[in-house]
């Protein structure tokens, strides 16, 4: 009987000895973030009967109400790579600058870029939340990461992934050799591939977006959502409505499904004119996996992962999935936002405002 079981250790080694002149510390580094997301898993199935279920006391950067398990994955993964010597610096949704290494410890070759409990507002009620990282190779020569290091366009990223805390715990990553899943298994302790060489279905299922928000937006995206419910197009074939409220769980379902995830921008919502996701920690991320499945992510204009970012924080519109789908987006926005599009391109190219 063939029976084989592959770890992801054993798949990120495997993966390792395509490159003869690899120096381990890439490897390594994905290993650590499987080591830190077994951690918080083990925290999350626990929430419900230990102290760490609700909302803490402070808030984050973007004035958001900190969940107590936001806290304790956000020091799981900062303290699993701060001494590594793997990192040059460190980048999390939840603090608002870089985070430096400590002096004390060498400074390695990559930095980090993390969102350590996405959906985080869904924890009390038990609803899938998840990991966001993503991985850019160091290109200043000084001894300690900076900015300049962090702020890349995502195609020049080395690595992506996610984890999603569900019914079980999941792990999907890509280092531009496709995208690959593994489960949890409690039982061993270990991520074991179940989803080798993911690929978006080529017809989709679901679109997944926030109805509650119609009234914000544009012209284009009212039209673009009513053409997938088949209210326009003869002969389309309607896409199911799901929505969940975590970007990682609506992603990974219309992954292994088909279908498009949108988050799109408007004018008249003045706290969030240009979206609500954050370039740096879910859209590089989520794109750089969902091209490497076959798929596409766009801000509605063009290509996330050619946007220069200009900041750390910034937030975009996002709609990612089946590349038809999302370019299809694109068509209706060209055609019905043009005044929508005059004001977010500066912002898309940097210009503050």
């Amino acid at each position: 009987m063939d029976f084989k079981i592959t770890t992801i250790e054993r798949h990120i080694y495997d993966m390792q000895r395509q490159y003869p002149n690899a120096s381990g510390v890439f490897t390594s580094l994905l290993y650590d973030i499987a080591l830190a997301a077994k951690m918080i898993s083990r925290e999350t199935n626990r929430a419900g009967i230990a102290d760490i279920i609700g909302a803490a006391s402070t808030e984050n950067v973007h004035g958001e109400r900190q969940q107590k398990l936001d806290i304790f994955a956000d020091k799981i993964i900062s303290s699993m790579n701060d001494h590594t010597g793997r990192l040059a610096a460190m980048a999390s949704e939840e603090h608002e600058d870089i985070i430096d290494m400590p002096p004390s410890y060498d400074a390695g070759k990559y930095v980090l870029l993390y969102d350590p409990l996405d959906g985080s507002s869904n924890i009390d009620v038990n609803v899938s939340i998840g990991t966001i990282f993503s991985m850019h190779r160091k290109i200043t020569t000084g001894p300690q990461g900076t900015m300049e290091d962090m702020l890349q366009a995502g195609n020049r990223l080395v690595a992506a992934g996610y984890v999603l805390y569900g019914s079980s715990t999941m792990l999907v990553y890509t280092t531009g050799q496709g995208v690959h899943g593994f489960t949890l298994d409690n039982s061993l302790g270990e991520f074991i591939l179940s989803h080798e060489n993911i690929q978006i279905p080529q017809t989709p299922r679901y679109y997944s977006i926030n109805h509650s928000n119609e009234k914000f937006w544009t012209s284009g995206v009212r039209r673009y959502i009513k053409h997938l419910q088949g209210i326009y197009g003869e002969g389309q074939e309607p896409l199911g409505h799901r929505y969940i409220g975590s970007m990682v769980a609506d992603f990974h379902r219309n992954l292994l499904r088909g279908g498009v995830f949108a988050y799109p921008g408007d004018l008249q919502d003045k706290k969030r004119p240009y979206g609500k996701l954050r370039l740096m920690y879910e859209c590089q991320a989520m794109a750089f996996i969902a091209e490497q499945a076959g798929g596409y992510a766009s801000d509605g204009v063009g290509s996330i992962l050619d946007i220069e970012p200009s900041d750390l924080h910034q937030r975009v519109p996002m709609f990612i999935g089946n590349r038809d789908l999302v370019e299809l987006a694109e068509k209706f926005i060209a055609e019905n936002d043009q005044e929508w599009i005059d004001k977010y391109l500066p912002y898309r190219e940097g210009q503050k405002q």
